[in-house]
C-alpha cells in the first residue's frame, strides 16, 4: 500500500513538499475538495494513490480563464472530470427551472463556481490546453449522461456526453476498479485507445471503423436521430438499456450518434466486502482541504457519518441507482466499520454522536439474493414491488451492527439518518423496530412514501398507502412502549408522471387528516436516465408502453401547491387546482377545508 498523505495536494507546492514534482493522475471536480468518503473525487483519489500513483486535484476550477487548468502542470497519466458529487445542471437550478445563488459544495455556500454543463466544459478547455493528454470522464453527470438522454433544462434529447465532450472513455457507476485499471495500463504503455475492452466503461467509435467491426452478442438501440426524433422509440431505447444494467447478465450497449458510436461495455463487478471494506478504512481526514478559509455545508451532515454497503433493489422510478449503483447490494464487514468508528473517536471534534449509518436505504445491510451471485438481478422484474420472496430481508445483521457500534467507547449515540425502507422493516422478525426506536432515531425517523394514490406509486414502484399505514402503527405502539416521543417525517412528490391534479388533491387531504408536516417536499425534477423522466419526456411507462399522464407547467405548480396547502402563498394556486378538479367542496371556512373562501380571485 502506498502511504497516503494528510491531504491530496492541490498545488505544486504541495506536491514538492510530498517529494515529486509531476502528477500521475489530474482529478479536475466542480466541487470544493473535502477528504471525506462521501465525496466522490476523494474516494477515487485516495484509491488511485493507494494503488500507487500520484494524483493531484483541481477542484472549482475558473473555466474562464486558463491559470486553474494549468496551475498543476500535464499529467504522466490522464486528467480524470468531474462534475463533482451533483449533476451540474440539477446543482445550478431548481425543479422550477430558476437559477440557484448557493453551493452547498462551495466554500461559504458561494453559488456559481461550477458551470453549467460542467463535465463538458472542463473537458473542452483540458483538451484545449493539452490537446495529447488522454481525459477519462466519470461522476454521476458523465455516469448518468452516458447514452442519448432527455434533458430537462434545455427540454430537448442531448447526445451522449461522450459525444459531446472531447474525452476518450467515461467512467460509469461506482469507478474504483475502472480508473485502477486505465491508470494500470496507460502505465504499461498502452494508448488510451487501446483500452476498449474495460468493465464499467463507455469508449467512443469511429463511424468508418464501426462498420467494419463484428458486433456479436451487443445490443444496439434506436440512433440519436431516431430517439431524438420519435418519443416512441425513445421509450422503447431506454426498456432496452435498462435490462442491461447488471454485471451478470448484462450486455455491451451500443447506440449510433451522427459522428461517432458510443459503446458502453457490459457493468463493472461490485467490489468484495474485503474491498469496501479496504476502500473506506483508506485514512481520509473527514475535512475541508486546509487552504480553504470557509466552511464547506455539505461536509456537516455527513463528517461523523459511516457507509455501510452500495446498491438498492428497490428501483424506484424516478432514482438513477439502478444505472449507476446498480440492484446489488454490496456490504462492507461490521468489523471494518467498527474500526472506521473507532478512528472517529479519537478525531477532537467528536461528539459522539455517529449521524448516520447506512447506505442508499440504511436497513438493506446485509441483505441478499441467492440469485444475484450467478445470474445477476432478475430481468423485467423489480424486486420490492412486489416484495419478491427469494430476498433474504432479514435485519439482523444490521441489529447486531448498531450494536457493536454503540457499545464502541466514547460513542454515545448512533443515529440513523439516511431513511429506511419500511416495506422491508414489516418483514422482519429481529427486532428490529424496537431497537431502531430504543437507540437510533433522534426523535425523528426519515421515511418516503412519496404518495398514497395506488396507480401514481405503482408509477413510482412505491408500497402502498396500506404498507405505510401499517408500518406507521407500528412505529407509533413500539414508542408508545418505550414511553417515547418520537415522530416520522414523511417525504412526498408532486408531478411525478400518472399523478393529476385530482391525485394530489387526495395527498392534501391525507396531509390533513393525518396532520403531517410537509416542509420537506419535492416537486419531481425530470433528471438523466430515470425511468420516470423517460415517461416525464415520452408520456409513456416505457416497460409496457401504455401512456401516463405528465404534468407540466402551470398544472407543475398547483401539483407543488397543492402539498403545501397551508401556506398563504399557495392560496390562488390551491384554487385553482380544486376547482380544476372539481372539488369545489375544498373552499371555504370549515375544518376540512384546504383554502379560505376570501372575494374574489
Amino acid at each position: 500500500m502506498n502511504t497516503q498523505p494528510p491531504f491530496l495536494p492541490l498545488s505544486l507546492n504541495e506536491a514538492k513538499i510530498l517529494g515529486f514534482k509531476e502528477f500521475d493522475i489530474i482529478l479536475v471536480t466542480g466541487d470544493a475538495y473535502v477528504d471525506h468518503p462521501s465525496f466522490g473525487t476523494a474516494l477515487v483519489g485516495r484509491v488511485l494513490w493507494d494503488a500507487g500513483y500520484k494524483v493531484g486535484i483541481i477542484a472549482q476550477p475558473d473555466w474562464k480563464s486558463d491559470t486553474d487548468f494549468r496551475k498543476l502542470g500535464k499529467p504522466r497519466l490522464f486528467f480524470g472530470v468531474t462534475s463533482g458529487n451533483v449533476d451540474s445542471m440539477v446543482n445550478n437550478y431548481t425543479a422550477n427551472l430558476k437559477k440557484r445563488h448557493d453551493d452547498v459544495y462551495s466554500p461559504g455556500r458561494a453559488g456559481e463556481l461550477r458551470p453549467n454543463r460542467a463535465t463538458i466544459v472542463y473537458a473542452d478547455k483540458l483538451h484545449a490546453l493539452f490537446p495529447n493528454t488522454p481525459i477519462v470522464l466519470g461522476g454521476i453527470e458523465a455516469s448518468l449522461r452516458r447514452f442519448a438522454h432527455y434533458d430537462y433544462w434545455s427540454d430537448s434529447v442531448r447526445q451522449s456526453i461522450l459525444a459531446d465532450a472531447p474525452a476518450d472513455i467515461l467512467v460509469f457507476g461506482m469507478g474504483e476498479r475502472q480508473m485502477v485499471e486505465i491508470a494500470s495500463r496507460l502505465s504499461q504503455g498502452e494508448s488510451i485507445s487501446d483500452l476498449n475492452n474495460i468493465a464499467g466503461t463507455v469508449i467512443k467509435v469511429d463511424l468508418k471503423k464501426w462498420r467494419t467491426m463484428e458486433h456479436e452478442g451487443s445490443v444496439e438501440l434506436p440512433s440519436f436521430s431516431e430517439v431524438s426524433k420519435d418519443r416512441n422509440v425513445y421509450a422503447k431505447a431506454f426498456a432496452l438499456h435498462f435490462q442491461e444494467q447488471d454485471p451478470i447478465r448484462g450486455r455491451p450497449v451500443v447506440q449510433q450518434h451522427p459522428k461517432t458510436v458510443i459503446v458502453q461495455n457490459r457493468p463493472v463487478m461490485p467490489l468484495s466486502t474485503a474491498e469496501l471494506d479496504h476502500v473506506y478504512e483508506l485514512p481520509f481526514a473527514r475535512m475541508v482541504h486546509p487552504s480553504y478559509k470557509d466552511l464547506i455545508p455539505a461536509l456537516a451532515p455527513v463528517k461523523f457519518s459511516i457507509v455501510s454497503h452500495r446498491g438498492c433493489f428497490a428501483s424506484c422510478s424516478f432514482c438513477a441507482l439502478t444505472h449507476h449503483q446498480g440492484r446489488i447490494v454490496q456490504s462492507r464487514s461490521i468489523d471494518s466499520m467498527v474500526r472506521e468508528v473507532e478512528r472517529m473517536t479519537r478525531m477532537p471534534d467528536f461528539k459522539g454522536i455517529v449521524q448516520d449509518v447506512g447506505g442508499p436505504t440504511a436497513n438493506m445491510y446485509g441483505m441478499n439474493c441467492p440469485l444475484w451471485g450467478t445470474k445477476g438481478a432478475c430481468a423485467g422484474k423489480i424486486c420490492t414491488h412486489p416484495l419478491c420472496k427469494s430476498l433474504e430481508t432479514g435485519h439482523g445483521q444490521q441489529v447486531e451492527l448498531l450494536r457493536r457500534l454503540r457499545d464502541i467507547p466514547g460513542v454515545r449515540k448512533v443515529f440513523i439518518g439516511s431513511g429506511i425502507r419500511y416495506d422491508l422493516v414489516l418483514t422482519d422478525s429481529s427486532g428490529y423496530l424496537q431497537e431502531l426506536c430504543e437507540h437510533h432515531v433522534s426523535g425523528q425517523l426519515k421515511v418516503a412514501p412519496e404518495h398514497v394514490t395506488s396507480h401514481v406509486t405503482d408509477m413510482m414502484h412505491k408500497p402502498s398507502r396500506e404498507v405505510f399505514e401499517e408500518f406507521k402503527g407500528r412505529f407509533e405502539a413500539v414508542n408508545r412502549e418505550l414511553g417515547r416521543k418520537q415522530y416520522l417525517v414523511p417525504y412526498f412528490m408532486s408531478s411525478h408522471p400518472g399523478c393529476t391534479v385530482g391525485d394530489m388533491v387526495e395527498l392534501a387531504e391525507y396531509i390533513r387528516d393525518n396532520d403531517l408536516y410537509t416542509e420537506q417536499v419535492q416537486d419531481f425534477t425530470p433528471t438523466p436516465m430515470t425511468a420516470s423522466t423517460c415517461m416525464y419526456y415520452t408520456g409513456l411507462d416505457p416497460f409496457t408502453m401504455e401512456k401516463v399522464h405528465v404534468a407540466k407547467g402551470r398544472e407543475k405548480r398547483i401539483q407543488r401547491a397543492l402539498m403545501q396547502y397551508r401556506d398563504e402563498g399557495n392560496r390562488r394556486l390551491v384554487y385553482e387546482g380544486l376547482k380544476m378538479s372539481g372539488r369545489e367542496e375544498l373552499i371555504g371556512n370549515e375544518w376540512m377545508c384546504l383554502v379560505r373562501r376570501k372575494g374574489r380571485m
